[in-house]
């Protein structure tokens, strides 16, 4: 007796459909989004971005995503993304673009100011600190392990003792 289910319940518009992947170069990656490391499957067509889903082999996920690791494409395609550099100079009211380059040598010589501005050589006890508490870093969300122990590294091999994620928080 046939109950509707199975191959009987395929309708034939069904069976004449291809899976909307089908044909599309698959990487295996890792969700961006945080440091527990859910198994990917982007899927690319002529270099662009199509779909990004869980991956089913992963031990860790084996299959599924949070809803940002779902929405992870966001990162790449979302229009309101920002695709330059913006500066809005002190006390002003208006966006201006800058070039990249110059953006990161304005960021370098204000991190060194404020490194040099904020330098404890020895704390109020006279123990030798060799640190600064004129700057501090908040890493995010989507950083993953590496990056924040490289982050860590750079920070503090520039004394710097605040360096906290997102995460945590």
């Amino acid at each position: 007796m046939d109950w509707g289910m199975g191959e009987a319940a395929v309708s034939s518009r069904t069976r004449q459909a291809g899976a909307r992947i089908a044909g599309l170069r698959v990487t295996e990656s890792v969700c961006p989004y945080c440091a527990v490391g859910c198994g990917q499957l982007v899927y690319t067509r002529g270099g662009e971005l199509v779909d990004i889903e869980g991956n089913p082999r992963s031990p860790i996920n084996q299959g599924t995503l949070c809803p940002k690791g779902s929405a992870s494409r966001q990162l790449v395609q979302q229009p309101g993304r920002l695709t330059r550099v913006l500066y809005r100079r002190p006390g002003g009211t208006e966006w201006e673009e800058l070039e990249l380059e110059r953006a990161m040598d304005m960021i370098a010589e204000r991190l060194i100011a404020a490194r040099e501005d904020g330098w404890q050589e020895n704390d109020r006890h006279g123990w030798r600190v060799d640190r600064t508490l004129g700057f501090a870093h908040l890493g995010g969300a989507t950083l993953d392990n590496e990056e924040n122990y490289l982050i860590k590294k750079l920070f503090t091999a520039m004394g710097a003792v605040q360096i906290e994620n997102q995460a945590r928080i």
